[in-house]
C-alpha cells in the first residue's frame, strides 16, 4: 500500500509532509482545526501509533504527527560517540523547527515513551513554544539510575545494552534483528520466552 493509501486509511483528511529541518527531513501527518497539538510516538513505534486517537483530536484541534529522527520516514543521520545526533536535545529541536515551518510558533505537546522524553527536553529547552504538555509512560532516567538493584537492572537492561559504544548494540542486534524483535515484543507483552 502506497503512502497516500496507508494515510487516507489511518488519519482521514490529514495532509503528510517531509520537511527540512535541523539538518534532516521530518516525515509528518497533520490535519484538523483548532489549537496546534504535537503527537510524538515511542519506541519502536511510528507516527502511526496515533490513527486512532488522531481522527478524533483532530476535531477540536490541528494535530501533528512525526516519526521522530531514526523513525519511519525521517531521516537516520550516522551517530558518532556521543549519540548527539540522536539526543533528545536534538530531536527537540527537531520538532520545533518542523512546528514553526508548518506555522505554529506556540503549540500544545503530547509524548509517550521516547515520544514523552522529548517532548519533556523540548518543554524544558523551548518553554517559550510549549503551552501546555503531557507526558505518558516514562519514568525519570534519574530515579530508575537511583533504585537500580538486580531485579531492576535485569527488566531495564536496554537501557544499559543500547548505550554501549557505536556500533556494538548494532551489530548484535543486526546479527538477527528478528529474534531480538520477537523476543522485545513478547518480553513487553508479558510473555517473555514464548516465542
Amino acid at each position: 500500500m502506497d503512502g497516500y493509501s496507508t494515510r487516507s486509511l489511518l488519519f482521514p483528511g490529514f495532509s503528510s509532509t517531509q520537511t527540512a529541518v535541523n539538518g534532516i527531513t521530518v516525515n509528518a501527518v497533520h490535519g484538523g482545526d483548532g489549537p496546534p497539538l504535537l503527537l510524538l510516538h515511542g519506541d519502536p513505534q511510528t507516527h502511526v501509533a496515533w490513527h486512532r486517537i488522531a481522527p478524533a483530536l483532530a476535531e477540536r484541534f490541528t494535530v501533528v504527527c512525526p516519526d521522530l529522527r531514526g523513525y519511519g520516514d525521517s531521516g537516520k543521520p550516522s551517530s558518532d560517540e556521543s549519540h548527539e545526533p540522536y539526543s533528545k536535545r536534538v530531536m527537540a529541536r527537531d520538532q520545533v523547527e518542523l512546528m514553526r515551518a508548518l506555522g505554529f510558533e506556540r503549540f500544545a505537546v503530547a509524548g509517550h515513551d521516547r515520544g514523552a522524553r522529548v517532548a519533556r527536553r523540548l518543554a524544558l529547552d523551548h518553554p517559550g513554544s510549549v503551552t501546555r504538555l503531557a507526558v505518558l509512560d516514562i519514568i525519570p532516567t534519574h530515579a530508575i539510575y537511583g533504585m537500580l538493584d538486580q531485579h531492576r537492572a535485569i527488566t531495564v537492561w536496554r537501557y544499559f545494552f543500547l548505550v554501549q559504544p557505536a556500533d556494538l548494540p548494532e551489530h548484535l542486534i543486526g546479527a538477527d534483528a528478528g529474534r531480538y524483535l520477537e523476543w522485545t515484543l513478547a518480553e513487553w507483552c508479558a510473555t517473555p520466552g514464548a516465542l
